[in-house]
């Protein structure tokens, strides 16, 4: 098949990921890597033996297809409009934006110039999370009527030696954190009507506990202790518990109720892990793993992880004509849950959805093997 030339703007810790597995992948050829800090950009080519170039050097390269956004969630927006008005496609890692004017827009461009516009997270299509869609859409829990969802611990100040963007607006656990949760709900359940929310900031400042910084204060700016209520066109209600003010607890990731059961899916932060299933009995079991790709171990900590797979299911996807799952529509529908969540909280109201999105095609196993080399 004809491979999709890959860019990318932004040479922070997750581009790593990207050069590494994006090789998995055979609709991939990772080419060229750009970032402000030319430095950055030489240093990471030089590991991964791709090319370093300026910013507006990878805009205008004739042998790019497509480019990812890695940069900072609070110029997602400005990065992925330059690389649509460049004639390129755009895929960047989440949240697409922080607005729905900025989504709305971003659609716009892409619609007019003919272009995909994909986004992280890709998470959902790891074989543990398709497994869990395939056992609802396969009624073995009947009708799902709710659920709950549990994001919580302590921040990343105590390992991160630059947490400052973390505790700012466009961040905080619902909009770092939440694109997995949201994203994954909406492939398993469909979208969302509408949400009502308390948030609250617990701690004004936060101290940094690693690094050349050890011991700075970083001042906190959004919200760090969310309790969400999410209404499912569907009819589905479930409970998102987001916070960075827990030290520790003992709640599940994801339960959600049936009618005939319930389904214990595992972090929607990862790709694989396993799955548990209760009966009418009362009865909880573990449901034998689907031999998924995206479920394989791969990597040194005994996880599986195939970050690109998103990417790679865009790049195909353009040369099948078909949609791709980690599409705009999906994207920008998590972005209108997570902000409104934050509306919600600060207004002490119910808010409606202003998109829907329909729910992205399940992947299976013969699928997921096909985008692998």
């Amino acid at each position: 098949m004809t491979q999709m030339r890959v860019g990318i703007i932004g040479c922070g810790n997750i581009s790593s990921a990207y050069l590494r597995l994006g090789p998995l992948f055979k609709a991939l050829d990772m080419r060229a890597v750009a970032d402000i800090n030319m430095d950055a950009a030489k240093a990471r080519a030089s590991e991964f033996g791709v090319r370093a170039d300026t910013v507006e050097d990878l805009l205008t390269a004739d042998d790019i297809d497509v480019i990812v956004n890695l940069t900072i969630p609070a110029v997602h927006y400005e990065v992925t409009k330059r690389i649509l008005e460049s004639g390129k496609h755009a895929y960047t890692e989440k949240p697409i934006v922080l607005t729905l004017a900025e989504g709305e827009d971003l659609r716009r461009i892409a619609t007019e110039k003919g272009l995909r516009v994909g986004s992280a997270p890709d998470t959902f299509l790891g074989g543990v999370h398709q497994q869990a869609r395939a056992m609802l859409d396969e009624g073995k829990i009947g009708r799902v009527i709710g659920g709950t969802c549990h994001v919580m611990g302590h921040g990343m100040e105590a390992w991160h030696p630059n947490p400052d963007f973390f505790y700012q607006p466009g961040a905080g656990p619902i909009l770092d954190i939440g694109p997995y949760y949201v994203t994954n709900l909406i492939q398993l359940l469909g979208p969302v009507k509408s949400v009502v929310s308390l948030a609250t900031t617990t701690f004004a400042e936060r101290t940094i506990g690693n690094g050349d910084r050890f011991g700075e204060k970083v001042p906190v700016d959004t919200p760090t202790n969310i309790h969400a209520l999410l209404e499912f066109v569907n009819g589905a209600t479930i409970t998102l518990g987001a916070s960075w003010d827990v030290w520790v607890h003992k709640h599940g990731h994801m339960e959600l109720y049936g009618e005939d059961g319930t389904l214990f899916v595992p972090d929607p932060n990862f790709f694989g892990g396993a799955l548990e299933i209760g009966d009418k009995d009362k009865v909880i079991s573990d449901v034998a793993g689907w031999d998924h790709p995206f479920g394989r171990v791969n990597d040194d900590e005994g996880r599986a992880n195939y970050r690109c797979a998103g990417l790679a299911d865009m790049a195909t996807a353009i040369a099948e004509n078909r949609p791709h799952r980690c599409n705009i529509d999906l994207a920008v529908h998590a972005v209108d849950v997570m902000t409104s969540i934050l509306k919600a909280g600060e207004e002490r109201r119910f808010v409606e959805m202003a998109t829907t999105c329909e729910r992205p095609a399940a992947l299976s196993p013969a699928e997921a093997g096909a985008l692998l080399r």
